[in-house]
């Protein structure tokens, strides 16, 4: 079962984080640095891109140093 829904996803080229709660992560975290930052939206969406992308390789690698510890989850 989970399997079968990994590979969905895998083969899914959506983005899986929501739009609108990622891009007021982005917004809150940028005022941080600078006031009254604008963003275009095609910004937002590169943001979130390589995020998703970023977070996958990072399950892969964690998954396969569960493997080799013979562990079953991360």
């Amino acid at each position: 079962m989970a399997l079968r829904e990994i590979r969905r996803y895998q083969r899914s080229t959506e983005v899986l984080i929501r739009k609108l709660p990622f891009q007021r992560l982005v917004r809150e975290i940028a005022q941080d640095y600078k006031a009254d930052l604008c963003f275009q939206s095609s910004a937002i969406g590169a943001l979130q891109e390589a995020t998703e992308a970023y977070l996958c390789g990072l399950f892969e690698d964690t998954q396969l140093c569960a493997i080799h510890a013979k562990r079953i989850t991360i």
